[in-house]
């Protein structure tokens, strides 16, 4: 996960990049930017919960009659 993180987050630098370059315009790329962010956005949570312990620390609760 922590490779995904480092990835989305350089192809987020590279993008902005090109666009101070003036190579590229914002508006052509805004929705990359934006998914980009979200990907970043779910990898980070991801990571948090899995350093937190995983399911018992999410919003989704499995009964304990359930865990084997």
């Amino acid at each position: 996960m922590g490779i995904v993180e480092e990835e989305a987050d350089e192809s987020s630098y590279w993008i902005e990049l090109l666009i101070e370059a003036d190579l590229i315009k914002r508006e052509k790329v805004s929705d990359l930017l934006k998914e980009a962010d979200e990907i970043l956005s779910i990898v980070v949570s991801s990571i948090r919960t899995a350093r937190n312990g995983g399911v018992a620390n999410s919003a989704i609760r499995i009964p304990h009659s359930e865990i084997v």
